[in-house]
């Protein structure tokens, strides 16, 4: 099986896109949705919520305030999972607050949404009715694929792509020293989606349709430096600069006029934050992002095919995502895993979608 390597297409020339984004919001996650609204091509179909960095209804909350803040409030929010296959929910406010999305502070839009509507239920309702035309972007544990795998196995045929943001290979864990946080919270998960790939690749399963992941060995290379935001914000036509520092008290709020900008100043603070008091430095890793620009087509990327499973079993490598990418356990490729990108490309891309989209909310406002 080849790699691949894909290449933006020239503005104005994208496809249309129907996308059905999973997601556990957190910080990057936000980040992630509020690029994907800034998308013409795109239209988000649903935002299905998982447990993970938050507990799921605060998940809700998030996506609806978002959505609504990014002018896409008819997307519906949609719950599946309230916890994790076999195993007891831990979130992480340490690292994205206890809201999920830093110091940023937005008010649920209402009490009622779509939630009541069963997320696996609507994934597999939409695949069935629109066979190759929808993309799954996964960047929360994968409790909600796995569950909607497990009703309907002919899943991975009827989806045209699948994006996963998860695991770590070559390259240090995040939760754990081998472990990546998304698989780490829900392994069982993983472990019966790629399972689940080894059988439909064995079945014929069509390269194009396996999953593409992207692991921290390439997500961490989208370091989101502060200036990052005064970039933003310029681009926004903002009538101040921002200006976030390390020397700045930890919580210091944005005065943004812009609503968008002083929501991702907010979140993002937090998230440098949480970087440098782990030795990081004043950075942020914003891995949905990346792997939100692969789903909608937008961002470089190159992959190699492997076949991969979970750790479920061992206490000390609990979570470990390993990559057989020479064939030694003779199973068919069941991933292709994302080898290079580009960050400089991604975050020009980045702040300049977000600057217009954030420049067109303040207009109609």
């Amino acid at each position: 099986m080849k790699s691949i390597r894909a290449r933006p297409q020239q503005a104005g020339s994208y496809s249309r896109l129907r996308l059905l984004v999973d997601c556990d919001t957190g910080i990057d996650d936000a980040l992630a949705l509020a690029y994907l609204c800034c998308l013409d091509h795109v239209r988000i179909e649903a935002a299905t919520s998982t447990p993970g960095n938050v507990d799921v209804e605060q998940v809700v909350a998030n996506n609806r305030a978002l959505l609504k803040l990014c002018g896409k409030s008819d997307v519906p929010v949609l719950i599946g999972a309230r916890e994790p296959l076999e195993i007891p929910l831990v979130t992480t406010p340490e690292t994205h607050g206890p809201q999920g999305v830093g110091y940023a502070t937005l008010p649920d839009p209402s009490s009622s949404s779509s939630a009541d509507i069963d997320a696996v239920d609507c994934w597999i309702e939409a695949a069935r009715a629109n066979p190759g035309e929808l993309t799954v972007l996964l960047t929360a544990p994968l409790t909600n694929f796995a569950l909607a795998l497990r009703r309907e196995p002919k899943l991975p045929w009827l989806l045209r792509k699948v994006v996963i943001m998860g695991g770590a290979f070559y390259y240090q864990g995040n939760t754990t020293p081998t472990a990546e946080w998304n698989t780490h919270v829900d392994p069982h998960a993983a472990k019966e989606v790629f399972a689940a790939y080894t059988a439909a690749a064995e079945q014929g399963l069509e390269s194009e349709k396996l999953p593409i992941v992207c692991s921290l060995d390439t997500t961490e290379r989208f370091e989101m430096q502060p200036e990052f935001l005064t970039k933003l914000a310029e681009e926004a036509g903002c009538d101040a600069p921002e200006l976030v520092q390390a020397s700045d008290p930890e919580g210091t709020l944005s005065k943004a006029s812009n609503p968008l900008v002083r929501y991702l100043s907010d979140a993002l603070r937090f998230y440098f934050e949480f970087h440098r008091h782990y030795d990081q430095g004043y950075i942020a890793h914003v891995h949905d992002y990346f792997a939100a620009g692969v789903a909608a087509g937008t961002l470089e990327y190159e992959t190699r095919p492997a076949t991969i499973d979970v750790e479920t079993d061992s206490q000390l490598l609990f979570g470990t995502t390993v990559a057989d990418f020479r064939g030694l356990w003779g199973k068919p490729a069941n991933a292709h895993v994302v080898s290079r990108n580009d960050p400089k490309a991604g975050f020009e891309e980045l702040v300049k979608r977000l600057g217009a989209l954030a420049r067109k909310l303040d207009k109609d406002s």
